[in-house]
C-alpha cells in the first residue's frame, strides 16, 4: 500500500534583491526571522533565490533547519544564494516571478520594490493570499484600500498568518 502524500505548506517570502541601504538591515533581519519562523512551522520556504531578503530569508529557514527552494532568474544553479537548498535555473529574467507565486500557498512580502510589486499582484490574481510587512499598499478608484495584502507589524505575525493561510488552502 502507498502511504499517503503529506504536502507541506510552500510559503513564498518576496522582498528586494538589493535593498536601498537605508533599511536593508533592518528589512533582511525581518526577513530572516520570517523565514526561521516558517521552517520551524513546517513550511518549504520558496524565494527568488538571490541576494538581498530573499537570502535573509532562506538563511533564516536553513539555521532552523527547513527547506529552501529558489527559483532563479538565470541559467546557472551555482547562481542560488548558498541558503538555497533546492535551485530551479529558469532562464525567464524577472518572469520567473511568476513561478516563485504560482508554487506558493501564501506569500509573504517583505519591504519592496517593483519586483516585489509584481509578485504581490500576480498572487493576487491568482488568488493566492499576499501578508504584507512594510511592503506596498494599494488603494482602489473609489480611494478606499484594497484589502488583498494583509498588513501585519512583526515577523512572527507574517509568519503566523502565513502559516495559517497556506493550511486554509491546503485543506488542514
Amino acid at each position: 500500500m502507498t502511504p499517503p502524500v503529506v504536502l507541506r505548506p510552500y510559503v513564498a517570502v518576496v522582498g528586494p534583491g538589493a535593498p536601498p541601504a537605508r533599511v536593508a538591515d533592518e528589512l533582511e533581519a525581518s526577513a530572516s526571522d520570517v523565514g526561521r519562523l516558517l521552517a520551524e512551522g513546517g513550511a518549504v520556504l520558496v524565494c527568488g533565490g538571490m541576494g538581498g531578503v530573499m537570502a535573509a530569508a532562506a538563511r533564516g529557514a536553513q539555521e532552523a533547519g527547513g527547506m529552501t527552494v529558489g527559483i532563479l532568474p538565470g541559467t546557472d544553479h551555482r547562481s542560488a544564494n548558498p541558503w538555497i537548498v533546492v535551485a530551479v535555473p529558469t532562464g525567464l529574467g524577472e518572469a520567473r516571478n511568476a513561478l516563485v507565486v504560482r508554487c506558493a500557498h501564501s506569500v509573504v512580502a517583505v519591504g519592496g520594490e517593483y519586483g516585489t510589486l509584481s509578485e504581490i499582484a500576480l498572487a493576487l490574481k491568482l488568488d493566492t493570499p499576499v501578508v504584507g510587512l512594510g511592503t506596498w499598499r494599494m488603494w482602489r478608484d473609489d480611494g478606499t484600500e484594497d484589502d488583498g495584502i494583509a498588513p501585519v507589524d512583526t515577523p512572527g505575525a507574517a509568519a503566523e498568518l502565513a502559516l495559517a493561510l497556506a493550511a486554509a488552502r491546503l485543506g488542514a
